[in-house]
């Protein structure tokens, strides 16, 4: 992914969070030469992962595979502290998340304005494959069955519970959605299952410089 074309998500991202009133802690606007000559103990950020995160999850194709999320607070499941996370997310209409499911989080997922969000849902076998089972489902308390592969589609201000073994695949449709993550610890280095082959953090080829850090830039700046 090129570095400019990253900037220009980020900035259409700042610019989307700002019409939908959603605010942002006061670093995810930093500047790289801020983050490098900061003296606050910046060790929660940069060892939990909080902040930018773009991805294409290896497509080459970020439009139509991939994400784009700020990670606002995480804890670590090797330090103690925070057992809790929480991500804002923007997705695309039409740009699909492919299936993965998490070994240990679970997470809610939560329309929190824009389009509607479209869910695909299938259990996990202990090989890794699909399973033909049914999915019974949690959407705002109230339990749903889908047929596996079955869509369930969120409206602004919807939320779906998913649990540790649950493929899960997701798009925008209708318009782009503000989406919200609020999960146990997240760990994206090792914790994410996907179905097909997908790379969770890109190389970047650097034809410019950075707008704001992504959490993947942190080792070089911070």
């Amino acid at each position: 992914m090129k570095r400019s074309e990253i900037n220009e998500w980020l900035t259409h991202a700042v610019a989307f969070l700002a019409e939908m009133k959603f605010k942002l802690p006061p670093w995810a606007y930093w500047s790289p030469e801020r983050w490098s000559s900061a003296d606050e103990d910046l060790s929660e950020i940069t060892e939990n992962m909080l902040g930018w995160d773009v991805t294409d999850f290896g497509s080459g194709r970020f439009f139509d595979r991939g994400l784009l999320l700020f990670t606002i607070r995480n804890g670590n499941v090797s330090a103690g502290g925070k057992t809790y996370a929480e991500k804002i997310m923007l997705v695309r209409e039409g740009q699909e998340t492919p299936y993965h499911f998490h070994w240990k989080k679970t997470e809610d997922i939560i329309n929190r304005g824009g389009g509607n969000l479209v869910l695909e849902l299938r259990h996990s076998r202990d090989d890794g494959e699909f399973s033909d089972e049914p999915v019974d489902v949690v959407i705002d308390g109230i339990t749903r069955r889908v047929e596996s592969g079955g869509q369930v589609v969120l409206t602004p201000g919807e939320s779906i519970t998913l649990y540790p073994g649950l493929y899960h695949r997701f798009f925008a449709e209708g318009a782009p959605v503000l989406t919200g993550e609020v999960s146990t610890v997240n760990d994206d280095r090792t914790d994410n299952r996907f179905f097909e082959q997908a790379g969770r953090y890109p190389s970047v080829d650097e034809d410019e410089s950075p707008v704001h850090l992504l959490v993947s830039d942190y080792a070089q700046y911070v």
